[in-house]
């Protein structure tokens, strides 16, 4: 007859048994996953020095073929914009590289900048849109000279103005007011806080560049319209009118994708959606000599809405 002091040390016994078993299958496991997780690490490791390698490579590339366009500016750009001219906007998010590369490439393509006139902030401000309508339809419209009747938002507005005052066209029509008039527009509008400029006179144009910067945050509102229907209202007083802006700029509510979305504007304007690049730095001024020469408008680079990389020569 089992006693019980037999019978509790059998269980115990027993019990010792499975938790050494426990022990010795838990740390079989442990091994086995810690063997297979180190494996999984190397291979990820592998995986990301690869995709590294490729990254380092694409931008050796990028940067390399952004040296060959810096190279090759002068003979791209020789005539291109020959004895014609173009003042240039810049909106509170252009980069100073691209307006100053921008400037240097009219110089290299045989072309004047006229005048640099930066947009503030408030001009391209939904909350200020009374104070620009009036103050651009107070009387400061050059002497001869009379606003669009069909133009009734404040980019639209301020840009017809803006054409008129800067902008000369084709023929005895599209002549280029005096010096005088076109001081009074441009001081009204600096003392009225919606536009800065330099000390150097601002000149007559043939066209206009106007220099954005990337996508517009979601809560820009009305920015980008604001400055797509400015360029629209200035192109008929001159030979052409680009809207360029970074790379980005050809989604949400910035201005070039504001211009692609609109047949009415894009016939008008002509946009350049990667000017961060020295190739559409160099297709921004083409652009201008083609329009400047009577080509049609076109959407150049490589976001959405863009119907050629460059212009066709």
């Amino acid at each position: 007859m089992i006693s019980l002091r037999s019978h509790a040390i059998s269980l115990a016994a027993v019990f010792l048994a499975l938790a050494i078993g426990v022990m010795l299958g838990s740390g079989l496991l442990s091994n086995t996953l810690l063997s297979g997780l180190r494996d999984d690490k190397h291979e990820m490791q592998n995986e990301i020095n690869d995709l590294t390698d490729e990254k380092n490579g694409l931008n050796e590339r990028l940067g390399a073929a952004g040296e060959f366009d810096a190279q090759m500016s002068p003979r791209i750009l020789r005539d291109a914009f020959k004895d014609k001219s173009v003042v240039v906007f810049r909106t509170p998010d252009a980069a100073d590289d691209d307006v100053d590369a921008l400037t240097r490439y009219v110089g290299v393509s045989g072309g004047t900048v006229t005048g640099t006139v930066a947009l503030t902030q408030e001009f391209v401000d939904a909350n200020s849109a009374e104070k620009l309508l009036s103050v651009v339809n107070s009387p400061i419209v050059p002497a001869g000279r009379q606003l669009s009747t069909t133009l009734v938002d404040q980019g639209s507005q301020a840009g017809d103005l803006l054409g008129i005052s800067l902008l000369r066209g084709k023929g005895p029509a599209g002549a280029a007011v005096d010096d005088a008039q076109r001081d009074t527009v441009l001081a009204t509008l600096r003392d009225t806080g919606f536009l800065t400029y330099g000390d150097q006179r601002i000149g007559a144009a043939d066209t206009a560049l106007i220099v954005t910067g990337a996508g517009l945050a979601d809560d820009a509102g009305n920015q980008g319209a604001t400055v797509a229907r400015l360029a629209a209202a200035m192109a008929p007083h001159g030979t052409g009118t680009v809207v360029a802006g970074r790379s980005g700029s050809a989604t949400g509510t910035s201005a070039v994708a504001v211009v692609r979305s609109d047949p009415a504007l894009s016939s008008q304007v002509a946009t350049v959606d990667d000017v961060d690049a020295q190739a559409g730095r160099l297709t921004a001024v083409l652009a201008l000599g083609d329009l400047s020469g009577g080509g049609a408008t076109g959407q150049y680079g490589t976001g959405q809405g863009a119907t050629a990389v460059t212009v066709a020569q």
